[in-house]
Parts: structure tokens; C-alpha cells; sequence
């Protein structure tokens, strides 16, 4: 029996049908291979660690004894962080009554004198009647069992959410365990005649990418201190909060430095009032803060880890957060990082082609 070629229409179709089944069954099954996803992360940040340690204990020993350590860090960081932040939210509550004062004194005479706006007056105490008035005017049983249902819903989708935080260390071991093994696995699985091209690309990528994220590690925790310690010094009750939150969302360019510089302002109006000189040293601290990472801490921890000059920075942390919203903007770096060290060897080699040398044209440009 003479076997029939298969014709090329079906095998385009049967390619296309085969890539979307791929693309709904990578969709639906979104919720299990997230876990799966974060662990891989996670063990590609531990590795080097436990790679070291493993050179004087057996391998899982190693990661027993990260684990141990970043445990115990956490705990440390936790015991003296919580009481700190607990004070701090305090203080935060206590303005409760600056701000209505200065919502009722300030804000809302100014909309009454400059506008035909008229906002209401707050009081402190009305804050629990009018909320209950609300309730009972706007949402009825239905309501109510609507809500309890959701209530339910969050606390199974919390129960799920425990759940995976327990597999991803458990996870994360096993990729640890056999990382050399499964690497030299997908070293192998490659042709001979592209692997050493291709484990070098990686190589590259790798040393760009674990280089990256330590010095951009760093900068969160120096810029976070610097930020912290100028707003205590000068006396802002909210500053320590205000400070580690600005350091830890400098991982986005530009984002810590806003969010800090509003929050800040915001509390020293609260605080101080319209105080021009403790107003002025907050923007003393910020400038003081961006000048820091962008003229010490990017040049020294960072220099040219990225090789992005500052306008595909704003655009890939843009482009990421169009793309997968927040999760975009903190990846966004990484991937550019990853995706200039490819794009370098796709230029090069196209500079060897026979059509960047002229040897071979285009019919759109040959002479006739």
C-alpha cells in the first residue's frame, strides 16, 4: 500500500488546532502550574546559596540549612518589624482626627468659597451612624446574603492560597534537589550543533539576570534605610513605614520614589500642618534619596547589569504593566534584562549575513 502524502492544508490545520488546545489547556490549568512556576523562580534565586553550601555538606543538608536561615531571618526581621509598624498604625489612627479637621476647616471651605460644590461635615463621632444609616437604606437581605456568600468564596479562595504557600517550599526543595541534574538533562536535549552557542547565550543571561536582581536587592534595602532614617530624623511619625514601603517599591523605577513623596507630604500636612520648613526638608529627604540611587546605588550595585538606557526602562516597565498589570511591572526589568543579551547575539549574528554584507539583495532592490 503506497502511503499518500498528507496534504498541507491539514497539516497547517492540525498544527494550528494542536497550539490553541495547548493554549486553553495552559489556561485552565493556570491555577496548578503557578505554584509550580513560583517554585522554579524561587530555586533559581536559592541555587547559588545552596551550590556553595554543598561544596562541605551534602546537597540537602544545604537547602535544609538555607531554609533554616531565611526562616530564622524572617522571624528576627518579624519580632523587632511588628511592634515598630504596630506603633506606627497607631499613630496613624490618631490623626483620624487631624485630617477630618483639616477636611472640614481647609478642603471643604475651600470648595465651598471657589466652587458651587458643597461637601458635608464630617464628624468623628457620626462616622458609625452614618455608616450603619447607609447599610439600612442601601442593602437588603439579598444584599446581605449576597455579601455572605462572597465572604464565603474569599475565605475558601484564603484556604487555597494557605494551601499553595505550603507547596511552594516543598516544590521549591525538590527543584533544588535535582537542579544540576535536570539542567545537564535539558543541556543534552539540545542539538550538537547549536548546544555550545545556546548554553552560552544562557550562561549570559544567567549572569545578567542573578547580577541584576542582587543589586537590585540591595538598592531596595539601602534606599529603603535612607529614606526611612531622614523621615525619622525629621520627625514624621508615619517615616519608617513611609520609608520601607518607598525602598521596597523602588523594584518599579520611579514608583518608590512617587508613592514616598505623596505619602509623605500627605502626613507631614497632617502632622505639622502647612509648615513650610518641615514640608520643605520631606522634599530635601526625597531629593536627597533619588539623587542617591540614581548617582551611588545604580552606578555602584547596577552600573550597566540591564544595558538599557532610562527610556526602554520606562518603556518596558510600561509595556509590562499594559501586558500583565502589576506582575508586569516587577518582571518587566528581568525579562528586558534576559531580552537585551539575546537581542545582542541576534544583531551580531545578523551582521554576519550575506545580506547585511551586501552579497545578496532583495528583489524589491535589485537593479534592473
Amino acid at each position: 500500500m503506497i502511503n499518500q502524502p498528507i496534504d498541507p492544508f491539514f497539516r497547517r490545520l492540525f498544527i494550528v488546532v494542536a497550539i490553541v488546545i495547548a493554549l486553553v489547556m495552559l489556561h485552565l490549568m493556570t491555577p496548578v502550574i503557578v505554584p509550580f512556576v513560583c517554585a522554579f523562580v524561587l530555586a533559581y534565586l536559592f541555587n547559588p546559596l545552596v551550590r556553595k553550601l554543598s561544596k562541605y555538606i551534602k546537597r540537602w543538608m544545604a537547602i535544609i540549612v538555607v531554609y533554616a536561615t531565611i526562616t530564622v531571618g524572617m522571624v528576627v526581621l518579624l519580632w523587632w518589624l511588628v511592634p515598630t509598624l504596630w506603633r506606627q498604625l497607631q499613630a496613624a489612627w490618631e490623626y483620624l482626627p487631624q485630617i477630618l479637621t483639616w477636611y472640614n476647616d481647609v478642603a471643604r471651605e475651600w470648595f465651598v468659597n471657589n466652587t458651587r460644590i458643597r461637601l458635608p461635615e464630617l464628624e468623628a463621632k457620626g462616622f458609625s451612624e452614618t455608616f450603619v444609616d447607609y447599610m439600612q437604606t442601601h442593602y437588603k437581605f439579598a444584599d446581605a446574603s449576597s455579601l455572605m456568600s462572597q465572604a464565603l468564596a474569599s475565605s475558601m479562595n484564603f484556604i487555597n492560597s494557605a494551601g499553595l504557600i505550603v507547596l511552594v517550599p516543598i516544590l521549591t526543595f525538590y527543584f533544588l534537589f535535582n537542579w544540576d541534574k535536570r539542567l545537564h538533562g535539558w543541556e543534552m536535549a539540545i542539538p550538537n550543533a547549536y548546544s555550545k552557542k545556546v548554553v552560552g547565550i544562557a550562561k549570559e543571561c544567567d549572569r545578567a539576570l542573578m547580577a541584576f536582581i542582587k543589586g537590585q536587592l540591595l538598592v531596595m534595602v539601602l534606599l529603603g534605610i535612607i529614606y526611612a532614617v531622614q523621615l525619622q530624623l525629621i520627625g514624621l511619625e508615619l517615616g519608617l513605614i513611609i520609608g520601607m514601603a518607598a525602598g521596597i517599591a523602588s523594584f518599579v523605577p520611579y514608583l518608590g520614589f512617587g508613592l514616598g513623596f505623596i505619602a509623605s507630604i500627605i502626613a507631614g500636612l497632617f502632622q505639622f500642618g502647612l509648615d513650610w520648613f518641615h514640608l520643605s526638608l520631606i522634599v530635601g529627604a526625597f531629593l536627597v534619596g533619588q539623587a542617591a540611587e540614581g548617582y551611588i546605588l545604580q552606578p555602584l550595585l547596577l552600573g550597566d547589569k540591564i544595558g538599557l538606557s532610562p527610556l526602554w526602562v520606562i518603556f518596558a516597565v510600561l509595556a509590562g504593566a499594559s501586558l500583565l498589570g502589576f506582575v508586569g511591572m516587577l518582571i518587566a526589568l528581568p525579562v528586558s534584562a534576559v531580552l537585551n543579551v539575546l537581542f545582542i547575539h541576534l544583531y551580531a549574528y545578523y551582521r554576519t549575513t550575506d545580506f547585511y554584507r551586501g552579497r545578496k539583495q532583495l528583489n524589491l532592490f535589485e537593479e534592473k
